[in-house]
């Protein structure tokens, strides 16, 4: 449904081109995972939701994909006006 969205995703993931929030890294932390599983995950995932943040109006995406180990890891993340990926959190499901 969001292909083109996620395929952009992916090509940031690929670049580097992406930024993580203060939120986001204590979430990665606090479920034992790393970039490496960040990562994994949009490149493995599938966009299950999409969401209007309440506060910018902006579109968020739930992503759901693998961690390096297999186990399920969920990403929510924006592309920024700048054109960055901005990984909002991520969490095991």
């Amino acid at each position: 449904m969001f292909e083109r969205i996620l395929k952009d995703l992916r090509d940031k993931i690929r670049k580097r081109h992406y930024v993580m929030t203060l939120h986001a890294e204590e979430e990665m932390n606090d479920d034992g995972l790393t970039i490496y599983d960040v990562e994994r995950g949009i490149l493995t995932g599938k966009t299950i939701e999409r969401q209007k943040d309440k506060v910018t109006a902006e579109w968020k995406y739930r992503i759901k994909g693998q961690a390096i180990a297999g186990s399920e890891v969920e990403v929510i993340a924006k592309l920024s006006p700048t054109g960055k990926l901005v990984v909002i959190t991520v969490y095991v499901p």
